[in-house]
C-alpha cells in the first residue's frame, strides 16, 4: 500500500527505456549496414514467408491444447488441477510446429538451390 504511486512512473520510465532502445538498436544497424556498403532500406527478403510460420505455431498449439483436454478429461483424476499440463503441452506443440515450419522452409530453400 505504500508503493502505488511509483506503479505509473515505472510504467512511463519502463516505456520509455524501451522504445529509446528500440529506436537506438536499429540506428546502429542501420550504421552497421552503411559501413559494410549496404543499403539500410532495402532489406533482403526473408526466406520463410510470416504466414507459414504463425500457421504452424497455431496448428501446433491446437493440437497441444487437444491433446491436453484429451488428457485432462480421459486420463487425470478430478482431483488434481491440469493447469501445467495444459501450458505444457500447448508450448511443446507450438515448438513443433516451429521445427515443422524450419524444416518446410529448409526443404524448400534446398530444392530451389538445386534447380
Amino acid at each position: 500500500m505504500h508503493g502505488e504511486f511509483l506503479i505509473p512512473i515505472v510504467m512511463f520510465a519502463g516505456g520509455f527505456a524501451m522504445v529509446f532502445g528500440i529506436v537506438y538498436l536499429k540506428t546502429r544497424q542501420n550504421l552497421a549496414m552503411i559501413e559494410k556498403g549496404m543499403n539500410p532500406h532495402q532489406r533482403t527478403k526473408r526466406s520463410t514467408p510470416t504466414y507459414l510460420k504463425w500457421g504452424m505455431l497455431l496448428i501446433g498449439a491446437g493440437l497441444g491444447l487437444l491433446s491436453a483436454f484429451l488428457l485432462d478429461t480421459l486420463l487425470i483424476p478430478r482431483e488434481i488441477e491440469p493447469v501445467a499440463l495444459y501450458f505444457s503441452l500447448i508450448a511443446i506443440g507450438g515448438g513443433i510446429g516451429l521445427v515443422a515450419s524450419y524444416r518446410m522452409d529448409k526443404k524448400e530453400l534446398l530444392n530451389g538451390n538445386n534447380d
